[in-house]
């Protein structure tokens, strides 16, 4: 099997900015050759309340199904969510000062971007 370039970033919760402390929940992955662009998060509520016990985790959950939606093309998900996967990928994974951002952007080879994702999840968030 053929590998292919993709890129990815570590989704993290970051509940008080200003002292850069993160937990991280997810990964999100991109393809340009497949035109793949997935998330996989865990939202482990015990976990981050013991991080942060003044954490929404309603709110948490509202940012990053809209994450997920932006990320799977969703239309309804506003003007983001209607460009293509490279432009989304990019908006995802900007530097941004809010309670969910994003490590800086890997990149790495693979025949398969579902196993890897599933695999990058398994490493840096379970």
């Amino acid at each position: 099997m053929q590998q292919h370039l993709f890129e990815y970033a570590v989704i993290r919760v970051v509940p008080r900015v200003e002292r850069e402390e993160f937990l991280n929940i997810g990964v999100i992955l991109y393809c340009k050759k497949y035109d793949f662009l997935q998330t996989r998060y865990h939202i482990d509520e015990d976990r981050l309340k013991a991080f942060y016990t003044g954490l929404d985790i309603e709110e948490l959950s509202g940012h990053l199904y809209a994450f997920g939606r932006i990320c799977m093309g969703d239309k309804s998900a506003g003007p983001i969510g209607k460009l293509d996967a490279a432009s989304r990928f990019r908006w995802l994974t900007a530097t941004r000062s809010t309670i969910l951002q994003t490590s800086k952007v890997h990149p790495g080879m693979s025949c398969d971007a579902n196993v890897t994702l599933d695999r990058l999840f398994d490493q840096l968030v379970r």
